[in-house]
């Protein structure tokens, strides 16, 4: 619980910004949309910092590094809120990021190392909720702080949430360092950071209103150039930075596979619905976040069910169930009108929200099945970098998809097309991860899937007897 809080205290403030972005431009004396860039450097020292989070605990320590990463991340947050200029803002963003580019993957680490096989599905259903939950809560939550108190309160609210996951890590989380010191990979990490950071940079121009083409294409450019020459690096390094052998397993490769698709397509949903909502049928922001809200209703509905449906039916028919239903309900956003009834989009979103929920866990619990602990710091490496990667993009998709329709269109976002086109993109998303999923082999999973619960056999009783 203490990780999975920090963990949505990270992706929190990585999404509430947009909301706040118009206050935020009108009180730090800019435009609205030049704030976007605070909300870039934050995710990109994310991307660019996760990979080097490994190393940095086997050599400093498990509680040394998460308490000072929740120290930094919390003296970051009242910094921002202290800004007085978009510079300013932006260098304490910058701070923040690298604080929660820590915080996260090294608390997970420990976790994982922590719980056994058969305790991995109920620990990772717990670290799972805040990915459900944040893209969700933000619009919702930074509309009320706005309206009601300021802007500064997207940030002060992590300080008491951060003292209080301060003293509980100084308490809870044990103090592991690896057995063996390995040099720093120099070469690996500057390629990783340089790819990582350049593609980030590529999707948050990606998701502007305008795009700069010049600049969003030098950085796709340079981001796969150096995360090719990055994969090729490490490859052949003795101890890279961030080792690929994870990607042997299966049960790993579909997680960020088919997985990526997944995480990529239902973070999506939540960023095209506030628009569609209000663009094209002209809610109010308060409104459109209070509905997507139902999201994380169905998200919290259908969690206590999760464990029993990977008990009864394994990873495998959960992944493609999941997925499919995912993308039924993304279909059947394509024909939502300003005339559907409500208790009819309600339904719609609540479904939608638990088919993401079911999948999100069966995904991430999945990765880590056949992972040795001795190779886990790899291993959760890896899998916080694509996972930060694959979330970033899917706003970008969606943000890319909807502005090529908008101009195909001619009704620009005010139109119900764009929107419709956008869910289909996102269906198809879904389908492909649903076909992975089905070309799983049927054992995938089995070391971590809960054990199913047999009743005992009721001892026979004396011939004749009645048996109640």
């Amino acid at each position: 619980m203490l990780v999975a809080g920090t963990y949505f205290m990270e992706l929190l403030d990585g999404t509430i910004l947009a909301t706040a972005a118009p206050a935020m431009g009108r009180d730090l004396g800019v435009d609205s949309a030049a704030v976007g860039v605070a909300i870039t450097a934050y995710l990109v020292t994310l991307a660019v910092f996760i990979p080097v989070s490994g190393w940095i605990t086997d050599r400093v320590g498990s509680r040394t590094v998460f308490v000072g990463a929740i120290a930094l991340f919390t003296i970051a947050s009242a910094l921002c809120a202290a800004s007085t200029g978009l510079v300013e803002l932006t260098l304490w963003r910058i701070l923040q990021g690298l604080g929660g580019a820590l915080m996260v993957p090294v608390g997970r680490l420990v976790v994982l190392r922590s719980a056994g096989r058969d305790q991995l599905v109920t620990a990772i259903a717990i670290l799972t909720w805040p990915a459900l939950a944040a893209p969700v809560i933000a619009p919702f939550l930074g509309g009320v702080l706005v309206d009601t108190l300021s802007w500064h309160w997207i940030f002060l609210v992590n300080i008491p949430l951060g003292v209080i996951a301060l003293v509980a890590a100084l308490l809870l989380v044990p103090q592991e360092r690896a057995p063996e010191r390995v040099p720093f990979d120099w070469l690996g990490s500057v390629l990783a950071c340089l790819g990582l950071g350049a593609l980030v940079v590529m999707a948050s121009l990606l998701a502007l209103d305008t795009v700069p083409v010049v600049p969003a294409v030098l950085a796709g450019v340079v981001g796969a150039l150096c995360t090719w020459l990055a994969i090729r690096h490490f490859l052949r390094a003795r101890h890279p930075i961030m080792g690929l052998g994870a990607f042997r397993l299966e049960t790993f490769r579909v997680s960020h596979a088919g997985g990526s698709l997944f995480r990529l397509a239902v973070s999506a949903v939540p960023f095209v619905l506030p628009l569609l909502f209000q663009d094209a049928w002209g809610w109010t922001a308060l409104e459109a976040g209070s509905a997507v809200l139902w999201v994380f209703v169905g998200n919290l509905g259908i969690k206590p069910a999760t464990t029993p449906f990977l008990r009864w039916w394994g990873y495998r028919p959960v992944i493609v169930v999941s997925s499919a239903v995912a993308a039924l309900s993304v279909v059947a956003m394509v024909f939502l009108t300003p005339s559907t009834p409500f208790w009819l989009l309600v339904v719609l979103l609540v479904v939608s929200g638990a088919a993401r929920s079911v999948g999100f866990t069966a995904y991430n619990t999945i990765a880590f099945a056949d992972v040795e602990q001795p190779d886990m710091t790899a291993a959760n490496t890896l899998s916080s970098t694509l996972q930060q990667t694959a979330a970033g993009f899917g706003v970008a998709v969606a943000a890319v998809v909807l502005r090529a329709a908008a101009g195909v269109g001619g009704q620009g976002l005010a139109g119900s097309g764009p929107y419709a086109v956008a869910f289909v993109v996102i269906a198809v998303l879904l389908v492909v991860a649903c076909v992975e999923g089905l070309l799983m082999s049927r054992t995938a999973g089995e070391t971590v899937r809960p054990e199913r619960r047999v009743r005992p056999a009721v001892p026979a009783g004396p011939r004749g007897a009645s048996q109640d």
